[in-house]
This record gives C-alpha cells, sequence and structure tokens, in this order.
C-alpha cells in the first residue's frame, strides 16, 4: 500500500464517519424531545456535514492525484453513489437513535473520541490535514460540552433518567473499542506523522469518559469487554443500509442531476 493509498482510505474513515452521524441527528430533526433541542441537534448535524464535505474533497483531490481507483469522482459522488460495503464509517455512528439517552450517550463516546483525534491531526504533518482539523475543532469542543452536559445531567438526575442514561451507555458500549482498532493505514500514516497514533488517543478517551461518567453517578464498562469491528473492510450492521437507502434515494434516482 502506498502512502497516498493509505491516505485516501484515511479520509474516507474521517468523511463517512462525520456524514452518518449528521445523517443519523437528521433524522431527530422534528423528532426531538424540545424546541431548543432539535435546533441544537441540527446544528451539530450540519458541523458534521460539513466536516465530511471538507474530508471527501480532499479525499476526491488525492485520488485524482495519485490515479487511485475511482479517479474522478467529487465529494458528492463519494457520498452518494458508493455501496454499503465501500463505506468506512465507524459502526458506532450508524446506530439507531433510539430515545433521547441512547442518542446522547452514543455522541458523548463519539464526541470524546472526535476532540482528541482532531486535536492531534491538528498537528498533522500534512498541512491540509492540519486545517480542516484544526478548523473541525473548534465546532467538537462545542459538540463534547453539549454532550457531556447532558450525560451529567441525565446520569446525576431522576432515577428513570439514571436508569435509562446507564442502560444506553451499556448498549452502545460494544462499538467504543473499534475507534482504537489500528490497521495498516493507521500505522503508515501515524508512523509518517500524518495520522493520530489509536494508542494514545484511547488513554486520553479512556481517561475522560471514566471521569465523566464517575461525576454523572454512572458506571463505567470495562474495555475488556467483546467490541464489535469491521467498518474498516466494510463490514457494518443492517442499521446502515437502511440509512444510506434513505440517504441516497434522490442522487441515485436522478443520476447526474443538480440542484
Amino acid at each position: 500500500m502506498t502512502q497516498n493509498q493509505a491516505l485516501f482510505e484515511y479520509l474516507l474513515r474521517l468523511g463517512d464517519s462525520d456524514l452518518i452521524l449528521g445523517q443519523r441527528l437528521c433524522e431527530l430533526v422534528g423528532n426531538a424531545p424540545a424546541l431548543e433541542e432539535e435546533m441544537a441537534i441540527g446544528n451539530v448535524a450540519l458541523d458534521l456535514i460539513g466536516q465530511a464535505r471538507s474530508w471527501m474533497t480532499l479525499a476526491a483531490e488525492v485520488a485524482s492525484a495519485a490515479e487511485i481507483e475511482g479517479a474522478g469522482r467529487s465529494a458528492d459522488d463519494l457520498a452518494f453513489t458508493r455501496d454499503e460495503r465501500a463505506y468506512r464509517n465507524l459502526l458506532i455512528v450508524e446506530q439507531a437513535n433510539g430515545n433521547f439517552a441512547d442518542t446522547m450517550a452514543r455522541q458523548y463516546l463519539f464526541d470524546v473520541w472526535h476532540f482528541h483525534l482532531l486535536s492531534a491531526l491538528s498537528g498533522s504533518a500534512d498541512e491540509r490535514i492540519a486545517a480542516i482539523a484544526a478548523k473541525g475543532l473548534k465546532e467538537v469542543i462545542y459538540h463534547l460540552r453539549r454532550s457531556s452536559a447532558w450525560i451529567k445531567r441525565l446520569g446525576d438526575g431522576t432515577e428513570e433518567s439514571h436508569a435509562k442514561m446507564q442502560d444506553a451507555i451499556d448498549e452502545i458500549w460494544t462499538y467504543s473499542g473499534e475507534m482504537f482498532i489500528a490497521d495498516e493505514v493507521d500505522s503508515l500514516l501515524a508512523d509518517a506523522g500524518i495520522g493520530a497514533d489509536l494508542n494514545q488517543l484511547r488513554s486520553l478517551w479512556q481517561a475522560d469518559v471514566q471521569a465523566l461518567l464517575a461525576e454523572a453517578t454512572l458506571n463505567c464498562p470495562s474495555m475488556d469487554e467483546y467490541m464489535q469491528r469491521g467498518s474498516k473492510q466494510g463490514l457494518h450492521t443492517e442499521q446502515l443500509g437502511f440509512l444510506l437507502a434513505e440517504m441516497q434515494f434522490l442522487p441515485r434516482a436522478y443520476p447526474g442531476a443538480s440542484w
């Protein structure tokens, strides 16, 4: 694998995770528990989709410059014309919204990872990646502040909110470990100073999550539990297929159309 091939794959992973979580959050517009939350969730979704566009635009440029398979595709092509097995998003972001506690548990665990990832990538040896990460980090700081507040509010709230928040953390936990499983792409780019060191990210993420859950009077599951994996090989849960069917309907129904 060449560095450009690894870079293209890495950028797809970043873009796909942002895009799919953004799409999931868009499903809550009109369904959030309060108007203020609907506005906040919509804004987070827009931030993530904007970041996805930046990553995918760069991925398309890398593919064209290096003549990687599929060169000539735009960011829109990458977002809307790939099949399920070609997506590289983390499994955690494709999980259904569930109740509000489920949504915030998923969001918080991703936000902590996203914050430390973009912090690391802000110092990337690739100036393009560093610029996108630094810009996105400003938005993710807000995302993390908001999801952290909800974890504490629900965890240390009523008996019912505490129980639902604990159940949500326990349920989504099996998808958290995948965020730190490195492969050839991760190792190659980390060694080149372009990508993030996932072992270091895991330590930072785990310390933050354990501290926050303790403050929220919630039990933190063990990182030694069985963790789902497969997204880096294009293996996903059934949730992604349904999401893509809705997200890709118009571009596939009217190929080549612009609006």
